[in-house]
């Protein structure tokens, strides 16, 4: 009887050790490097495609793993609201100066929500002060 309680116990100590070892954190890099001073292993690689290739396809832009990268097509081929993507819009101090009445719609929605914004900032910040 008492033989059977030992196995057991052994027998839950070496399960508890594989799951520990099993569950042990690890790292991708694996070992440490010692003394290395940020050489060659830290600079980017060269580029193994050629100019010709990045010039015509957008690479990296596939998320399909049967997929190939999109070509890239001429400027006419795409809608005309993405050229203004990146086009700076005025911040709040600028649009308050304005006068309201002479806002176009764009920019005026764009003032509502800035001034909500900086409204619930201020606030929440005076409830955390009391």
């Amino acid at each position: 009887m008492a033989m059977n309680h030992a196995r057991s116990f052994r027998h839950i100590l070496t399960t508890k050790e594989a799951i520990g070892v099993a569950c042990q954190r690890t790292f991708a890099t694996g070992k440490a490097k010692k003394g290395s001073k940020g050489g060659s292993a830290d600079a980017p690689k060269a580029s193994t495609l050629s100019k010709e290739v990045k010039s015509t396809t957008v690479v990296g832009a596939n998320i399909l793993k049967d997929g190939t990268d999109p070509k890239v097509l001429p400027d006419s081929e795409y809608p005309d609201w993405l050229w203004h993507l990146l086009d700076k819009r005025p911040a709040l101090s600028e649009l308050r100066r304005k006068s309201i009445e002479t806002l176009p719609y764009e920019d005026l929605k764009r003032f509502v929500k800035l001034d909500n914004r900086a409204r619930i900032k201020e606030n929440n910040s005076v409830k955390a002060k009391n």
